[in-house]
């Protein structure tokens, strides 16, 4: 049998009322994820304290941009890459992981040259983030008859599938249990980290070829 690994991944968070539903269900599977928290959404009291919740449970905490609003590569201005990069990594604050985790925003979940700017690119690769993409689309926020069914035939396609759900009103949380059950029968190894394959920057350095998701 093909062994599989499957890093969870939770973005456009926390949301009250979802966030420590999805903890509690992944505290139960004995799951730990990475949440990439968007910086505005932690203004909010109760959001960051389930921030706080996540952490403290053991999953990781990424940085998924201040705003959310509009990619890095289609607005390529150093000064926008910084704002939205520092301005959601000083509202993570001592949460933050080691290797300083950030994922760009997507535009509903594409991949390419939008994410990142040449601007973004070196700060990031200055600032030693680690940025992080993904190879598992299930689209949960729009498809809520078919994510399932998606991650799971996208999870069978590779070895190592980085999921993204979304911990936000009407995404995963009404069939993310119904997604571990089908995960664990199909035998997948959970894990916490990120292959290479899905990783843009690490520690000061280009890790394989971002080409295609720089904005010229």
């Amino acid at each position: 049998m093909t062994e599989r690994r499957v890093t969870l991944t939770f973005d456009n968070g926390p949301t009250p009322g979802v966030t420590e539903r999805v903890l509690d269900i992944l505290a139960a599977a004995r799951i730990l994820s990475t949440f990439f928290v968007i910086g505005r959404k932690l203004d909010d009291v109760a959001a960051a304290g389930l921030m706080e919740q996540a952490h403290s449970a053991g999953h990781w905490i990424g940085n998924h941009t201040l705003s959310h609003t509009v990619a890095l590569g289609d607005r390529r201005e150093l000064a926008y890459a910084v704002s939205e990069i520092e301005g959601a990594q000083q509202r993570i604050g001592k949460f933050v992981h080691p290797e300083k985790l950030f994922r760009p925003y997507g535009n509903s979940g594409r991949l390419g040259s939008h994410l990142l700017s040449r601007p973004a690119l070196d700060h990031l690769l200055a600032q030693s983030f680690r940025t992080v993409i993904w190879n598992n689309l299930p689209e949960d926020w729009k498809n809520p008859d078919g994510w399932v069914e998606c991650c799971i035939a996208q999870v069978l396609e590779q070895d190592w599938s980085v999921v993204v759900l979304h911990d936000i009103d009407n995404a995963c949380l009404a069939r993310l249990g119904e997604l571990l059950c089908r995960l664990h029968d199909l035998g997948v190894i959970y894990e916490q980290d990120f292959p290479d394959a899905v990783t843009l920057t690490r520690g000061g350095r280009i890790v394989g070829s971002p080409k295609a998701y720089i904005a010229d």
